[in-house]
């Protein structure tokens, strides 16, 4: 049940929620592999994410300064490395090319995004602290700069500063201790349900689920505070 009588404060996910409108990366990155052409069968696409993913985990190539098209570069980077290696790549002459278009189509995707958020933020920051919570790579200040977001968020926790990473509870707990309300009085807004709606509601917030289209299928058991499928419907939950 949510009540937005008793939301004092909000915290917000970043990747998949503010920079894509709910739909998971994994998904906008295909799209600009299929709309550049370059043709890559599911499985091996979704293996190849998820080696991108663990490079830039384990190897901390993400440095504090770059912005999202610095991270998207790395990200893709290693996917097409690992395609190719594979036997997965289609015919590309070129992949230093080939990444960088990649990483062009989505940063302008995330740009978008950003674009229709940001005015709704700007209006949610006027009546509320807005609180960040986000698995990154170290580098979500530079980002936010860079998109010209920081100035919404009073309070930024990033799973590669603080040590705690979703699906945690324990770093929405942190962000529950620096807000300076209970748990009860803050709203959770975030796409994946197992990273952000079940921690979030294990630390006792209440939550605002971005349903659209995510890394698993949905079960049709999952529950949340409310759901919505676009972030623009924040406006009418709390009255902009």
């Amino acid at each position: 049940m949510f009540d937005p009588d008793k939301i004092k404060g909000i915290i917000f996910d970043y990747g998949g929620t503010v920079d894509s409108n709910g739909v998971h990366w994994a998904e906008v990155i295909r799209t600009a592999y299929e709309s550049l052409h370059i043709h890559v069968g599911l499985e091996a696409f979704r293996e190849a994410y998820k080696h991108g993913e663990r490079v830039l985990a384990k190897n901390r190539v993400v440095l504090p300064g770059h912005n999202f098209w610095h991270v998207l570069r790395l990200k893709v980077e290693a996917q097409l490395q690992w395609l190719a290696e594979n036997s997965h790549l289609p015919a590309c002459d070129n992949l230093s090319r080939c990444v960088s278009e990649i990483a062009d189509w989505c940063y302008a995707s995330a740009q978008i995004s950003i674009n229709a958020a940001r005015p709704v933020l700007k209006k949610l920051s006027e009546r509320y602290p807005l609180l960040l919570v986000t698995n990154f790579y170290g580098n979500i200040e530079s980002v936010l700069k860079d998109f010209y977001l920081r100035e919404f968020f009073t309070t930024v926790i990033e799973s590669a500063v603080v040590g705690v990473r979703k699906p945690d509870p324990a770093i929405f707990r942190l962000a529950v201790d620096q807000s300076g309300f209970t748990a009860a009085e803050l709203a959770v807004v975030g796409d994946s349900y197992d990273k952000d709606i079940i921690p979030a509601t294990a630390a006792g917030c209440q939550t605002i689920w971005l349903k659209k289209a995510g890394w698993n299928p949905c079960t049709g058991n999952e529950t949340a505070g409310l759901i919505i499928t676009d972030f623009a419907q924040l406006k009418g939950i709390f009255s902009l």
